[in-house]
């Protein structure tokens, strides 16, 4: 090859390795940090590939046995408990029960989890960590239900501090049971209980206890009720036993409710005083109007039948009685005795009708065989062609048809001008013999004392029920 032709060559190959070379130096700025100067011999380090201390190295999860309770063998573990309701759900008086969601956090320390630390700053996990360290096993007594929140991620969160003083805190929603007492219903309250207890540990392992008293149990403002009305959270402990395991520790969180009592006013006991009223308007129906009275009687039993249906099907099935129920059963009976009153008087209506009858036949045949009687002294005559007034057939009723038949004929006159008048002597003694029988028989005076026993006497009662129960 010429030596001009190797000149060249040589050229052309150092122009494309400068090139190439400019090429990689501006690459390597272009991904460098703003500001950072490259130095020649210099190694760059790549942060996210480098090797970090794990966790579990930290806190020598490894190197130590979990599965036992710290300083195993030796005194109870103190673990301080405070709580934090979120809501108060829902209370069931039929499941006779109630749901809560609340923050749960326990306080104890386990110098298994010491680290060094020189900014004395605490360490914050989530659930992972959990399954790997010894925890306290807190359960709910007498619960039916309860779950962990689980969204997005488990609501648990574990915080470890240099000294080996863990907070462990989750978010748990709890049904519980609730012993309620129905006796005064709807006008009662109700106190209920949530109970916290380790399963495993008795007393001499695990000191469960209140950390800081009554503050312990902190509540949110906006919790409310449609039903109940919250009037005290307090907090409480003590020791149970079980006569297979022993003692443990028992925790309470118990909380006062006392009911509404507009609600149950507008569905129950006005539509039963509204009926019981209701039934009052056939004593001013006429006592001959037989259909309207009856449907009325009718329908209100038949309502006041649904509404003591309605009211003991949201109830659960107690063996005693309830406050409405006395109030909804002696409506109930007034009710039921308004009809009764109608079938009274209208069995009296027709037996009176009955009676008059027979008499209006009797006086029509005697009528024929009368002489007059005008112009007899101390004497008041009485029409006897059928037309006569209601006091005139009352006066009569004392008197039997033999009485009448068997008088003499040529005395006959006399006799009956004497069996069909009244002097002014014997109108005051049989006024009074008669008295309380005018009263029975007369059937628009029951109605009238009905007008006002019924609605003095269901006063009344209303009067002593409000006063015992409210």
């Amino acid at each position: 090859m010429p030596y001009n032709a190797r000149v060249l060559l040589l050229l052309l190959l150092s122009l494309i390795l400068m090139a190439e070379s400019r090429r990689l130096g501006s690459r390597r700025k272009r991904w460098s940090e703003p500001g950072e100067t490259l130095k020649p011999g210099k190694k760059i380090i790549d942060g996210t590939k480098t090797r970090k201390l794990k966790t579990s190295h930290l806190l020598r999860v490894d190197e130590h046995d979990f599965t036992m309770r710290p300083a195993f063998a030796g005194p109870a573990v103190p673990v301080g408990v405070d709580v934090q309701v979120e809501s108060l759900d829902s209370i069931s008086e039929v499941d006779m029960d109630f749901t809560m969601t609340l923050y749960l956090r326990h306080y104890w320390k386990d110098e298994r989890l010491a680290f060094p630390s020189a900014t004395n700053k605490s360490m914050t996990f989530d659930g992972r960590l959990v399954k790997k360290i010894w925890v306290p096993d807190v359960f709910f007594v007498h619960s039916k239900r309860s779950f962990i929140h689980d969204t997005t991620t488990d609501n648990i969160m574990l915080r470890v501090f240099p000294d080996g003083h863990v907070l462990y805190s989750l978010r748990v929603t709890v049904t519980a049971a609730c012993n309620m007492d129905f006796s005064r219903f709807p006008l009662d309250s109700q106190t209920c209980t949530l109970e916290l207890e380790s399963y495993a540990y008795t007393d001499e392992d695990l000191m469960l206890y209140w950390k800081s008293g009554d503050e312990s149990l902190s509540t949110d403002d906006r919790i409310s009720l449609s039903q109940f009305l919250i009037q005290k959270f307090h907090t409480t402990s003590r020791l149970a036993f079980y006569s297979s395991t022993g003692w443990y520790n028992r925790l309470y969180i118990n909380f006062t409710l006392r009911r509404h009592i507009f609600f149950f006013l507008l569905q129950t006991y006005f539509p039963a005083t509204l009926m019981v009223m209701l039934s009052w308007v056939s004593f001013w129906i006429d006592r001959r109007a037989v259909p309207a009275r009856v449907s009325l009687g009718i329908t209100t039993v038949l309502t006041m039948s649904t509404i003591i249906t309605g009211v003991n099907a949201s109830m659960p099935r107690v063996s005693y009685i309830k406050a409405v129920d006395i109030y909804l059963w002696v409506s109930f009976v007034f009710v039921f005795l308004s009809v009764l009153e109608y079938a009274a008087v209208n069995y009296l209506t027709t037996v009176r009708d009955g009676k008059d009858r027979k008499l209006r036949e009797k006086l029509k045949e005697q009528s024929q065989t009368l002489p007059c009687t005008c112009g007899m002294p101390h004497t008041k005559t009485m029409m006897l062609d059928g037309m006569y007034s209601e006091a005139d057939a009352n006066s009569l009723a004392g008197y039997t048809r033999a009485s009448m038949a068997a008088e003499d004929p040529s005395d006959k006159q006399e006799q009956m001008v004497v069996h069909l008048t009244l002097d002014n002597e014997s109108t005051e003694t049989k006024k009074k013999g008669i008295r309380s029988f005018r009263i029975i028989q007369n059937t628009h005076t029951i109605d009238t004392y009905s007008r006002m026993i019924f609605p003095g006497a269901y006063i009344l009662f209303n009067l002593i029920y409000w006063c015992v129960y409210c």
